[in-house]
């Protein structure tokens, strides 16, 4: 899980850059991507990071991933690359000290289950949740008028929220504000989609673990 998400990183982070409106500046986490962290989300954001200042990236981060999901869906694969909502670059941090927002279409046996990595724990929003150390992931089915036959076989999308290199620490306060993080915009990005019933997910984050922390 940890090197896709590096790799996909990676590759929106290429993506991001060749925006021709992307600024070559820094901003808070309430500009850094458009409006994607608007609102209390900033806040959280720079909490959970531990910077006040990132980055600037363009704004188009959810049109791409709206278009890359719906055309992997219609690819008729079972799975899709996906694309990066937004990535988190801490001014004055390495070019690999990074974090972000990631979302991409998987494959049904992708659900990791009781699989999961030591130091993951099981949530119980969506098709499937976790929280690790820095991470949070969540699995969850989306039904729109959008794409053709979802009604019968749902759009399944997955979304990974990273902070990347952060000394913050690894508490229960941080691992809920990661997944909270992670809640809020894959809402956002189920409006885009016009996903029924906001693709399975609660309105409001339901932080409770499924299982004990296994070390």
């Amino acid at each position: 899980m940890a090197a896709g998400l590096v790799m996909a990183l990676g590759a929106g982070g290429v993506a991001c850059a060749s925006e021709k409106e992307e600024k070559r500046t820094f901003v808070g986490a309430a500009e850094v991507c458009g409006d994607v962290f608007a609102g209390p989300l900033a806040e959280m954001v720079e909490k959970t990071t531990g910077d006040k200042l990132f980055f600037a990236k363009g704004s188009k981060g959810m049109e791409r991933v709206v278009t890359a999901l719906k055309e992997g869906y219609e690819s008729g694969n079972p799975w899709a690359a996906g694309d990066v909502l937004c990535l988190l670059r801490p001014k004055d941090a390495n070019q690999t000290d990074e974090g972000g927002a990631y979302f991409s279409m998987y494959a049904p046996e992708d659900v990791e289950g009781e699989g999961l990595p030591a130091g993951y724990e099981l949530y119980t929003m969506g098709v499937e949740s976790s929280v690790g150390r820095g991470k949070a992931s969540i699995y969850f089915e989306c039904v729109t008028p959008g794409l053709k036959g979802s009604d019968k076989t749902p759009l399944r999308i997955h979304g990974i929220f990273a902070r990347g290199k952060s000394d913050v620490p690894d508490t229960r306060e941080y691992r809920n504000l990661n997944m909270t993080i992670l809640h809020a915009v894959s809402l956002k990005l189920v409006k885009e989609l016009e996903c029924e019933n906001n693709g399975g997910l609660p309105k409001t984050p339901v932080l409770t673990p499924k299982q004990p922390l296994r070390q």
